[in-house]
């Protein structure tokens, strides 16, 4: 099977998909390398490895670009943020057709005015109904593959509160979306409640210490009834955290010679990114100049 009919059938387990989060190829491999069956291309994340906010500053070129680099990298399923898909239906449909072409396995759409933000930042604002529904209509008829997964999120939560929330993803399902992203729920009792009142689509939660949903373990999130859980910080501030202490020691050392030990080796680092493939390829088509020897 392809990553996008692995997707769709991971869908269909009564088990929770850990989807951890990835911002470019070499933490998409670390995602795979860890035995994880799905990736989580983070919007926030991305914007954030650019050195700016996830306030909708990214482009969709940008991040079209940056899906690529992930699909290259990895060969489990890809569930990508499409962010609002950077505009009006019109612009949806075009990223739909640039998500898939790169070869993404899903993208989530949220119905936020666009430029959006994080969904667990104040002063958010969404569209109507009306509106996010003829979005979710024109990404189902343009998608060509129909193992391309389309996801509704909602962000009505913090807007509107939890019953408009709901009511909007009862109206995305009847659509024929392929599940359903309820965001930024404020409490346990919200994050139980959202599976009982929406029981027959998939369901995906955003985990992720900090923001206003409470961090549930992935078993309890799995009883709930929870399909997709996504991660999408967790490498990242590993890595803010690493390199502030590398960087630390060596501002202050003048080396890094005594956080040694913590350091992934020259060998490791590129083995991880896949060097011996490479130098094989090499040695196998390269041509060897016999006028020099």
């Amino acid at each position: 099977m392809n990553p996008r009919q692995t997707l769709k059938q991971l869908l269909k387990r009564n088990q929770l998909l850990v989807a951890p989060g990835c911002f470019d190829g070499l933490s998409a491999r670390l995602v795979q390398e860890a035995g994880f069956e799905a990736a989580y291309l983070s919007g926030g994340a991305v914007a954030r490895s650019m050195g700016i906010p996830d306030i909708g500053l990214v482009t969709m070129s940008e991040t079209i670009e940056r899906a690529a680099q992930v699909i290259a990298a990895v060969n489990i399923p890809v569930i990508a943020d499409a962010d609002t898909g950077y505009g009006n239906a019109v612009n949806l449909v075009r990223t739909v057709r640039e998500f898939e072409r790169v070869g993404v396995a899903a993208i989530h759409i949220e119905d936020q005015i666009t430029p959006k933000r994080c969904g667990h930042l104040d002063g958010k604002e969404v569209i109507s109904l009306a509106e996010m529904e003829k979005k979710l209509e024109a990404a189902l008829a343009t998608r060509t593959d129909a193992d391309f997964c389309i996801i509704a999120r909602t962000d009505a939560r913090g807007v509107n509160g939890l019953d408009d929330a709901i009511e909007r993803g009862r109206a995305f399902a009847r659509l024929g979306v392929d599940a359903l992203f309820i965001e930024a729920p404020q409490s346990e009792a919200e994050l139980a409640e959202i599976p009982r009142r929406l029981p027959d689509v998939p369901l995906l939660v955003n985990v992720f210490k900090g923001g206003k949903t409470p961090m549930l373990p992935t078993q309890r999130l799995q009883e709930m009834g929870y399909r997709i859980a996504i991660y999408p910080s967790e490498t990242q501030r590993a890595a803010i955290h690493a390199m502030r202490k590398a960087l630390g020691t060596l501002k202050r050392d003048g080396t890094t010679e005594s956080i040694d030990d913590s350091l992934t080796t020259f060998k490791e680092r590129d083995r991880v990114v896949g060097l011996d493939d490479w130098q094989k390829i090499e040695r196998e088509y390269l041509a060897v100049d016999t006028s020099k020897t």
